[in-house]
């Protein structure tokens, strides 16, 4: 599932807790479009939730931020789509994060935030971004954040090479 949180203080609400419990419970999956403030709520209900930070953090959490959220919640993952900072104005990766994403490869994925209909018309283009600069991570880490992590999520089986 995916919600959206506009104040942090509701990721404390009795719908969140129980969406968080029944996740945790069911061994779903949630995606969450929240700012670290709600990460750290959001998971005292539900340690053990599988949750996706959407666009790692609405807000452009600082990325010791996100390195620290990454260490205190070992299920917690970041979606990277229109992420602040991620990229500079060229589209590569900037140094900090093309060293967190090797680093904790298997805690990221792509992804499109197509949320609205609007939204699609952009698609090609944000791919060949995510393209642009998944190029420059090792081809391994690539691969996970590319596909075999957000397949992972699902129990899907990663993609065999074509021969």
């Amino acid at each position: 599932g995916e919600f959206h949180l506009y104040d942090s203080a509701n990721a404390n609400g009795p719908v969140a807790r129980n969406l968080m419990q029944l996740a945790q419970d069911k061994g779903l999956v949630v995606l969450a479009h929240v700012d670290d403030t709600a990460i750290d709520l959001l998971m005292a209900h539900a340690p053990q939730v599988r949750l996706v930070w959407a666009h790692t953090g609405i807000a452009g959490a600082p990325i010791e931020r996100v390195r620290a959220l990454l260490q205190k919640y070992p299920r917690l993952m970041g979606e990277l789509s229109y992420r602040p900072g991620l990229t500079g104005p060229d589209g590569v990766l900037s140094p900090e994060w093309k060293d967190l994403l090797t680093t904790h490869s298997e805690r990221f994925l792509v992804g499109s935030d197509t949320w609205v209909n609007a939204r699609w018309a952009g698609y090609e283009s944000l791919m060949d971004d995510a393209r642009r600069w998944l190029a420059s991570l090792p081809e391994a880490a690539a691969r996970r954040i590319a596909w075999e992590n957000g397949a992972g999520l699902y129990g899907l089986p990663a993609p065999q090479p074509l021969r």
